[in-house]
C-alpha cells in the first residue's frame, strides 16, 4: 500500500487523483491521505503568509514523519531549495504550462476596455499585463477555482487570471475565454508540472515512481526553477520562465526563457543549452536577468 497525501482542494485531489490511477495501473495499491496545510486555512495574500512553501510544508512534515509516502505538489508551489531526506521522485507529463483568461461576454484580454479590473493575486501576472500597455487595472485575490470564476460571474471583477493545466485537471476548460500566448505572459517556473515526492531513502517507492518519469519535463523545469533560485526568488516574486525541448541543428536542445518584474518594466531574456545540463542553463539566463536590472 502507498500512502498519498494529498491537499483537499479540489485541484489537489484532482492531481492526486491522476497520480494514484497511474499507479493503479501499474500494479500498486494506494490510499489518499488528506492533509491541511497552512494556505489551505489563511486566506490572507500569499507574500504576507510566507509565499514560497505554505502549500506544501504539512505534506513534508508527514512525509519525514512517516505518515504518508508520498506527496503530489504543483510543482510552481514547491519551493526551490532541497530538504534533507526527500527526494521529487517523478515529474510526470506536463499539462499546458500557459496562462488563460476567463472574462465576461466570452472577452479576450485586447477586447478589455481600458480600466477592466483583473483578478489575480500574481505579481508575475500583474507585472507582465501591466507591461502589456492595455490600462488594466489588476486586484489581488484568493481563493480556489471556483470562488476566482464566480467572481467574473457576480461581476466583481471583468476577468481573471489562472493556470490552464489546473482548468484542465478540472475538467473546465470550456471557461477559458483565452490561452495567453508566452510572449505577452510567461508561466510561473514549473507552472503545469506535478512533482512527486517521497523519502530519499525509500527504494521501494522510487521504483514504483520510475515509470512515471517524464524526462523532458524534468529538464525543463529543472532549468526553470533554478533560474528562479539563482535569482532569490520565491513563488510569489514577478518571475516568469518557461523551458522547451526542441530540436536544433545537433539534435535536441533545451530553449529557455524568462522575465523579471522590476518598477520600470519587464525584463525578458531568452538562452539555450544542452538538455542534459538544465542547471548550468538556468543559472547562466538568472545571471543575465540580474545583469539587465
Amino acid at each position: 500500500m502507498i500512502r498519498l497525501g494529498t491537499r483537499r482542494s479540489a485541484l489537489a485531489t484532482a492531481q492526486a487523483t491522476w497520480v494514484a490511477e497511474q499507479l493503479g495501473a501499474l500494479g500498486h495499491e494506494v490510499e489518499l491521505v488528506p492533509i491541511v496545510t497552512t494556505g489551505d486555512v489563511n486566506k490572507a495574500p500569499l507574500e504576507q503568509i510566507g509565499g514560497t512553501g505554505i502549500f506544501v510544508s504539512a505534506l513534508r512534515d508527514a512525509l519525514l514523519a512517516g505518515e504518508i509516502d508520498i506527496a503530489v505538489h504543483s510543482l510552481k508551489d514547491l519551493p526551490t531549495a532541497p530538504i534533507d531526506g526527500l527526494a521529487i521522485g517523478a515529474v510526470p507529463v506536463r499539462e499546458d504550462p500557459r496562462d488563460v483568461l476567463v472574462a465576461r461576454d466570452g472577452l479576450t484580454l485586447g477586447e478589455l476596455q481600458q480600466g477592466a479590473l483583473v483578478g489575480t493575486g500574481s505579481p508575475r501576472r500583474v507585472a507582465q499585463l501591466d507591461a502589456l500597455g492595455l490600462g488594466l487595472e489588476c486586484t489581488g485575490i484568493r481563493g480556489n477555482v471556483d470562488t476566482r470564476i464566480s467572481m467574473v460571474a457576480a461581476g466583481k471583477v471583468d476577468a481573471v487570471v489562472l493556470a490552464r493545466a489546473g482548468l484542465s485537471r478540472l475538467g473546465r476548460l470550456a471557461e477559458v475565454t483565452e490561452t495567453l500566448d508566452p510572449i505577452q505572459v510567461l508561466p510561473a517556473p514549473g507552472q503545469g508540472a506535478l512533482g512527486i515526492e517521497c523519502r530519499a531513502d525509500d527504494a521501494v517507492v522510487l521504483a514504483a515512481l520510475a515509470p512515471l518519469e517524464d524526462p523532458a519535463t524534468r529538464a525543463a523545469v529543472t532549468a526553470e526553477r533554478q533560474m528562479l533560485a539563482t535569482l532569490e526568488a520565491g513563488c510569489t516574486a514577478p518571475v516568469g520562465a518557461l523551458a522547451e525541448v526542441v530540436e536544433g541543428e545537433d539534435g535536441p536542445e533545451l530553449w529557455l526563457r524568462g522575465a523579471l518584474g522590476q518598477e520600470d518594466g519587464v525584463r525578458r531574456l531568452s538562452a539555450n543549452g544542452p538538455v542534459d545540463d538544465p542547471v548550468s542553463l538556468g543559472k547562466a539566463l538568472a545571471n543575465e536577468l540580474l545583469e539587465r536590472i
